[in-house]
């Protein structure tokens, strides 16, 4: 039972608990009926394929080849605009705005000059600051312990300090855009701070962002009660907000982005719609559930380095026996890649030299033993024939935590990263001026007659 409900009195509970057998039983639906009628059930085929609904030239996400005319797993690959993400990754070594270039590629479809990246950069740290009257009124004000539900508000009430918030003209979406771009990581930070002031009782610490400062750099300095960071740290988060950046336009937020911008919507309410999505464990909140599932096996396992024990636990959870019982062994598995998601390939290169400086050696072993260990035990459980890789969800609570952030950011972090993602693609909606998307659902319930109340005798 919910907390709110013990504020019933126990006549309202049963009240309400006869409400909620009605509201289950009339819900269920035969799950043959999904087979019988052809539906493609989450929008995927038999074989948990995408179904194909729209076109887009912002990313490509690839796990497969084809040889002899047939589908073969391969390493994953992830594009952006054309680019590989793993490349960009490695022409970046030494640069301090990685995450500014490629919201750059990802708005304008190239990767941009020297002359065209400084003029981008000082378009974004001038939309940074917020006013005081909207930290006072909006951020401060009901602080909430998950900080993506006061992003949503933020940006919904950011509706009403914009002049010309209902235009979708392309100018003016893209103007929302960049604004929003730089305003998030400040509300994110912002919103946590006043969480642990006004819910936590601890001292609140309101830096402003500093111009000269990347977003990675800027995040640090304002999470940070000193400010103070090194180089790694600052690089390892700037690549953390690249990888996380775009993911194709069938990821649940992003294709709740397209879908909310054919209604024709406002920019604010189509970015609030992908932060809910964003928001749910079996999305943007699963490096979360990583995290929490091996503070449980730390807690179960007296000898990290013993796989015998590693093993007879990993086991249990995928037999639904430990954990949250889900069965899920979460951060292993992707609905596209198979031999490898190259967004985890490149996270794990950089918890290593994290690690390295953070003193975490012994326990980046244990992360990659227990990838290792629960590929083989999932895949025997499940007698799974097609390869099964760890998603970039594994590493990156992770690295999170050797970089000093807490939990409550893990995901507004990668909504700070997702919305460059989010915001190319309204535009290429809006440019495109697509239909609205609608797909259809099958009715399987019956036709009724109607009866006056006087008539109703079922129980």
């Amino acid at each position: 039972m919910s907390k709110s409900m013990m504020d019933f009195s126990d006549e309202l509970r049963k009240h309400f608990e006869f409400l909620l057998n009605e509201c289950v039983k009339s819900g269920v639906i035969d799950q043959n009926l999904y087979v019988e009628y052809d539906v493609k059930r989450g929008l995927r085929d038999s074989n948990g394929a995408g179904v194909l609904t729209g076109l887009t030239e912002i990313s490509d996400v690839s796990a497969y080849e084809k040889v002899d005319g047939k589908k073969v797993p391969s390493e994953g690959k992830l594009y952006y605009q054309g680019y590989s993400v793993q490349d960009m990754v490695k022409g970046f070594e030494g640069r301090r705005y990685a995450f500014e270039e490629t919201t750059y590629l990802l708005l304008f479809g190239e990767l941009p000059n020297k002359k065209q990246l400084e003029n981008f950069l000082a378009v974004i740290s001038s939309c940074q600051t917020l006013s005081n009257q909207f930290i006072r009124d909006v951020i401060m004000k009901a602080a909430s312990g998950n900080i993506m539900n006061s992003l949503q508000k933020s940006l919904l009430t950011l509706y009403s300090y914009d002049s010309d918030a209902e235009n979708i003209s392309t100018a003016n979406v893209l103007r929302q855009s960049i604004n929003l771009i730089a305003k998030i990581p400040v509300i994110s930070i912002y919103a946590y701070w006043s969480y642990l002031h006004f819910k936590m009782d601890e001292s609140l610490i309101i830096r402003n962002p500093k111009p000269e400062y990347s977003t990675a750099e800027n995040i640090l300095a304002m999470l940070r009660p000193d400010g103070k960071f090194t180089e790694l740290e600052a690089r390892v988060l700037d690549i953390c907000l690249v990888i996380h950046a775009e993911h194709g336009g069938g990821n649940n937020s992003t294709f709740t982005t397209h879908v909310v911008t054919s209604s024709g919507t406002d920019t604010y309410s189509a970015i609030a719609a992908a932060i809910a999505s964003l928001k749910g464990f079996r999305h943007g909140g699963a490096n979360l559930k990583v995290r929490q599932m091996f503070e449980d096996i730390k807690a179960h396992i007296t000898d990290w380095k013993d796989e015998g024990q590693l093993r007879e636990y990993i086991t249990k959870i995928v037999n639904k026996e430990a954990f949250d019982k889900s069965g899920l062994v979460y951060g292993i598995g992707h609905a596209v890649y198979t031999l490898s998601d190259p967004r985890e390939v490149i996270l794990r290169d950089y918890a290593v030299k994290l690690a390295e400086e953070k003193g975490r050696n012994d326990e980046l072993q244990l992360y990659m033993d227990v990838e290792r260990i629960a590929k083989e035990v999932i895949q025997k459980s499940r007698h799974l024939f097609k390869p099964l890789c760890a998603n970039v969800d594994f590493y990156s609570g992770f690295v999170y935590d050797m970089l000093g952030i807490p939990e409550e950011l893990y995901t507004p972090i990668f909504a700070i990263s997702r919305i460059s993602g989010w915001c190319a693609h309204r535009l290429e909606e809006i440019i495109n001026n697509g239909k609205i998307i609608r797909p259809a659902y099958k009715y399987v319930g019956t036709h009724k007659p109607y009866y006056d109340l006087s008539d109703r005798y079922w129980d």
